[in-house]
């Protein structure tokens, strides 16, 4: 099982898409507020279907109160500032995969606290700079679920 964690996430419709890769992967989602939406939002149950009620989910209040609650654990962080690519990432069974929000990605604090375990996924053209947050998690997740099997 992978954690999977959102940084004040902010368009419900990755969230939902999100929380139904979650429950497909096995995974549990972590959401870290604030939020960018109300989680009644129609647009996240719509992209989590009738799926959200059987959803793994933990809320978290703040940064600082995640970081404080999962302390021990071991963390991959994504951003695309990161110098190693996520197929290098040495995958463990509960490793927490942590997404920053869609509009700036990871606060600098946290890239710079968490630089060596920092990774990126590879783009292989100039003309766009990032993926969709769920386009992203999605790759890392089934990835790291190939090296676990």
């Amino acid at each position: 099982m992978l954690n999977i964690v959102l940084i004040e996430p902010e368009i419900p419709n990755n969230t939902g898409n999100i929380g139904r890769l979650a429950l497909a992967s096995g995974s549990t989602l972590h959401l870290v507020k604030p939020f960018g939406f109300e989680l009644s939002d129609k647009r996240l149950k719509r992209a989590g279907l009738d799926y959200w009620k059987h959803l793994n989910v933990v809320m978290y209040e703040s940064k600082e109160d995640f970081f404080e609650t999962n302390k021990n654990e071991k963390f991959a962080f994504f951003s695309s500032h990161g110098t190693k690519s996520h197929w290098e990432i040495p995958f463990e069974d509960n490793q927490f995969l942590v997404f920053g929000k869609e509009s700036v990605g990871l606060d600098k604090n946290i890239i710079k606290t968490h630089s060596d375990s920092l990774y990126k996924i590879p783009l292989y053209s100039k003309h766009i700079r990032s993926l969709n947050l769920a386009n992203a998690v999605s790759i890392v997740i089934y990835e790291g679920l190939r090296q676990l099997q």
